[in-house]
């Protein structure tokens, strides 16, 4: 492990600067336009319009990469986002917001699918649930981390904002100047949804649940510890739980994928991480009860992407790579698309029960598919099946 990691040192350095920002980021509008009064629906859209951009990305950045490599992309579109995260401060206008979250999410989709597949061509098949566990470890921490900024920084202002563009500019250095372990360019630049559904349908599908409820909890959930009365280092320690949670099982979720069946370690995560939503929705409006139910539900729900991806590259030739980061990716973004706005909906409609009954619905209806696909395809992939 230590041998397929040490190349990757610099992408991972790079990641945890660019990630923690842009985690940062999703949460610091969510608060900064309740205070400038934006309703939650349209809080909700701001997410809805970060994946519109997202699923604009999936189709286009794989062809820049084809054209001008990984480390060009990665630089180009960080710099988009740096220049997004300032525009913040221009006008604080709803629809001015949305436009700039668009920006934003056709350029993380190319960041998220150049560093993933950098770290899939690094990987075998004996491994790769492991290596990327890693990568989401160093993503989560910092995200984790960077939440306690907002109280350091306050999210009104602007100080919160330079601080974001600051990182995300930053992380262009690690790879630029010290990174040279990137992979070959992809064959096709194309994304074909049948195609990758063909490869992994319980990827597909657990990509476009895991949408709905990400985004759902990373948005709307911010929203409920402060309208039961938190204040933004509360606010901020409810999200690090999650995320740290995350961060604590995303190895050991990972091994236990790669030892087992990937389905089967989908269906534990998913039905821990139903039990965890159906608790914050009843739990009391203390801290300690609401930090415990946070950190169980991010230690659960938030690693599920690595499960599936590791799942869908298990099947998929080398070849492949850039592309099926950017299908995945797609359908992560059609769930997320939907997310922010059923979560908000729910909130409006039934509180926090309402917000999060809707999330563990969608892990149960998840655990479910895994559960009827693991009936329908017994066979675990072997390493002769992997290599053909």
């Amino acid at each position: 492990m230590l041998k397929v990691v040490t190349p990757l040192v610099p992408l991972l350095l790079a990641a945890s600067m660019l990630l923690g920002g842009n985690g940062l980021q999703a949460t610091v509008l969510s608060l900064r336009g309740a205070n400038e009064g934006f309703s939650t629906a349209m809080i909700g859209l701001l997410g809805t319009g970060y994946f519109t951009g997202y699923i604009l990305g999936c189709f286009v950045n794989p062809w820049l990469v084809r054209q001008v490599g990984h480390i060009r992309v990665f630089a180009a579109l960080a710099a988009l986002v740096a220049a997004a995260t300032l525009g913040f401060l221009l006008w604080i206008e709803p629809w001015f917001w949305f436009a700039l979250r668009v920006l934003a999410g056709f350029c993380f989709a190319g960041l998220f699918a150049v560093m993933e597949s950098w770290l899939h061509a690094a990987a075998g098949n004996e491994n790769r649930a492991r290596v990327f566990s890693i990568y989401r470890v160093v993503d989560l921490t910092c995200v984790a981390s960077g939440q306690f900024l907002m109280p350091l920084f306050g999210v009104e202002g602007f100080l919160i904002f330079i601080v974001m563009a600051m990182l995300t500019c930053l992380s262009v250095i690690p790879v630029s100047l010290f990174d040279r372990s990137g992979p070959s360019l992809p064959e096709g630049f194309h994304v074909n949804p049948r195609r990758i559904w063909l490869i992994s349908p319980i990827a597909c599908i657990g990509c476009i649940a895991i949408g709905l409820t990400n985004t759902g909890f990373r948005l709307i959930s911010p929203l409920h510890v402060q309208a039961i009365g938190f204040d933004l280092t509360q606010i901020a320690t409810f999200l690090s739980a999650a995320i740290f949670g995350a961060a604590l099982f995303q190895f050991p979720l990972g091994h236990m994928s790669d030892r087992l069946d990937r389905r089967v370690a989908l269906m534990i995560a998913c039905s821990g991480a139903a039990l965890a939503a159906f608790f914050l929705a009843f739990a009391p409006p203390v801290p300690s009860y609401v930090y415990a139910g946070s950190f169980f539900y991010g230690a659960l729900s938030l690693p599920l992407y690595a499960l599936l991806a590791a799942h869908a590259y298990d099947r998929a030739s080398r070849g492949d790579f850039v592309t099926l980061a950017a299908g995945l990716s797609f359908f992560f973004s059609l769930g997320a698309m939907v997310g922010p706005l059923a979560a908000s909906l729910s909130f409006q409609l039934g509180g926090g029960r309402g917000l999060f009954g809707f999330l563990g619905g969608v892990q149960l209806l998840l655990t479910a598919i895994a559960g009827y696909r693991l009936v329908v395809r017994p066979e675990k992939l072997t390493q002769a099946q992997a290599g053909s």
